[in-house]
């Protein structure tokens, strides 16, 4: 049986239902019928039919109310499984016994919440039930939450590997090439072990840049375990300024010949970001990565990469946000490619070794956020991808709260 209460609306929201289990039809019934004015209530005759229900409807069902003494098997054995197969559920038991080792039993071994007697008391019993009820929905929200960190957290290690294995391979190759014009001492010592440059300069060029990536996939990598050191903690006040953001790109990004020259920055409307600064350097560093390689095949006579704090609607209509620019001077994004950036994998560098994910990456941590993402670009005229953060009233610094 099964009676769904005049203006309620369940469907999309996850468990809601009580399913009350007693052998006894009428009891079913009666219990369906006091309380399914304020409760979905679903009922079943005995543990079997229980479980069956429960194979089909187990994520409807928030709370299972069972008598204790049934044909074969109990109402104890009934939410001992339920405890181990569907952990969201509220457990309680409704017996006519006075049977202290019974209860203490189910409660010392958690299969029940809470035990009533029988005959019901109504008001008792509907307040139960509200508890009950409240306390599963807060379970499901905490497995929710639990179960996004988790994801974010896999994502990340993805994103992560990918990112690393650019700059190790590079550092891999700048050792083989020094390999490569290792020259050993001869072996009348009338010499020193050397590494011949094919030009001035270059040992000292590959050295540096093998420590530059170096130094960037370390920090990526303390980035990836900072994220999982905070996947599971509370969440804390937002304490990091998107300045301080910016000059971590611009000391621990690791750029190639002169390419920290066309990097510049306006951080004059500066403001608090909202999050960690784990995944928020991950973006920017990405965003900045993507405009240098855009830049690299073809540069303009003044290449520029231009990080940009503002504060604006992402589109007429809507109020102010605080957001991050990252504009480039390079060759525009096609249209085609423009429409599908950051909602599916799509690369302009697939010859390269480009995914695609980076974008996607990128956007899925602002939705996270409570923000978004937009790209902008006109072909021959750069891009630009802008990063909208919520809550503008909150992130502003309090230099720019003052009058």
């Amino acid at each position: 049986m099964n009676t769904e209460p005049t203006g309620v609306t369940h469907g999309p929201l996850g468990a809601h239902a009580i399913l009350m289990v007693d052998d006894e039809p009428q009891a079913c019934k009666w219990f369906a019928r006091l309380y399914g004015d304020e409760f979905v209530v679903l009922t079943a005759q005995g543990v079997d039919e229980a479980l069956a229900l429960l194979t089909q409807r187990g994520a409807e069902v928030a709370v299972l109310l069972t008598d204790y003494a049934m044909p074969t098997r109990d109402g104890v054995s009934l939410l001992g499984e339920v405890r181990q197969t569907y952990p969201h559920i509220g457990r309680l038991l409704v017996s006519a016994y006075a049977d202290k080792d019974v209860a203490m039993s189910a409660v010392n071994q958690g299969q029940v919440e809470k035990i009533l007697e029988k005959p019901l008391d109504e008001a008792l019993t509907r307040q139960v039930l509200r508890e009950a009820l409240a306390a599963s929905r807060e379970r499901a929200r905490e497995r929710a939450l639990l179960e996004r960190r988790a994801a974010t957290l896999r994502e990340t290690l993805g994103f992560l590997a990918h990112e690393v294995t650019t700059p190790l391979a590079t550092v891999q190759g700048y050792l083989s090439a020094m390999r490569e014009r290792h020259r050993d001492a001869p072996a009348d010592g009338s010499g020193d072990a050397r590494i011949q440059e094919q030009k001035p300069g270059e040992v000292l060029f590959m050295i540096e840049a093998a420590q530059r990536r170096a130094e960037y996939a370390q920090s990526l990598v303390s980035t990836f375990v900072q994220t999982a050191r905070d996947a599971y903690q509370p969440d804390t006040s937002p304490t990091l300024r998107a300045s301080q953001l910016v000059q971590a790109v611009r000391d621990e990004f690791p750029f190639d010949n002169d390419e920290a020259r066309w990097l510049t920055s306006d951080v004059s409307a500066d403001f608090v970001l909202p999050g960690r600064r784990d995944l928020l350097y991950l973006v920017l560093c990405t965003l900045v990565k993507n405009a240098l390689l855009a830049l690299r095949p073809d540069p303009p006579r003044r290449p520029s990469v231009h990080i940009g704090l503002g504060l604006e609607s992402p589109t007429p209509g809507l109020p102010e946000q605080a957001v991050i620019h990252v504009s480039d001077n390079g060759p525009g994004i096609p249209p085609d490619v423009l429409k599908r950036l950051t909602f599916e994998p799509t690369t302009t560098r697939a010859h390269a070794g480009g995914s695609g994910m980076g974008l996607i990456f990128c956007r899925r941590v602002m939705t996270s956020l409570g923000g978004s993402i937009l790209v902008r670009s006109e072909a021959g005229r750069g891009a630009t991808i802008s990063l909208y953060f919520p809550s503008t009233r909150q992130t502003r610094t309090p230099d720019q709260e003052k009058p």
